[in-house]
């Protein structure tokens, strides 16, 4: 599980996780989900919790790894992310990436829906540190490079010892 705020570099990580570990590497996307599938807005109670869910289970249920990532506020999936990590004990790994508010708005400034999507949105969504309860999550900070974190979640998931191997040549 990847959270983190707006920004954060949540969808990076997953994308370089799942190319390094190749095939059977599910990628489910808070985002994909909520806003292209649903067009829902991020509301609590909203459908899209349960679609997260009921994604995360049946690509677990058909033998892939599963990658979630998302904004995922404790307010609005905190449920949904508790009953995941109860009913898969030792199958799940959460990682935080917390980043300032103040980079937050640098790096959206640099993505695609940044005309559409604005800084007093941005500030309003903004959630410091908004961890799950028990000390469940690895926080990694902003400092962490792209190759750094991607290699910290490889290795805390336990995917960097069953990922595919490169091919030859």
């Amino acid at each position: 599980m990847l959270r983190g705020n707006s920004a954060s570099g949540k969808s990076s990580v997953a994308a370089g996780v799942r190319e390094r570990y190749g095939r059977g590497l599910a990628l489910v996307g808070q985002d994909n989900l909520r806003r292209v599938v649903l067009r829902e807005r991020d509301i609590a109670g909203g459908a899209n919790i349960g679609l997260i869910d009921l994604t995360v289970r049946h690509a677990l249920e058909h033998g892939f790894h599963v990658v979630l990532e998302g904004i995922l506020s404790v307010a609005h999936y905190g449920d949904m992310l508790a009953g995941l990590l109860a009913d898969l004990p030792g199958r799940t790994h959460c990682f935080y990436l917390d980043v300032p508010l103040e980079e937050t708005l640098t790096r959206h400034a640099t993505k695609p829906i940044a005309d559409a999507v604005g800084e007093a949105e941005l500030r309003a969504w903004y959630r410091p540190l908004d961890l799950l309860p028990g000390g469940v999550e690895t926080v990694i900070p902003a400092t962490s490079s792209l190759p750094e974190t991607i290699d910290r979640v490889m290795r805390g998931s336990g995917l960097a010892e069953s990922a595919e191997a490169p091919p030859a040549g």
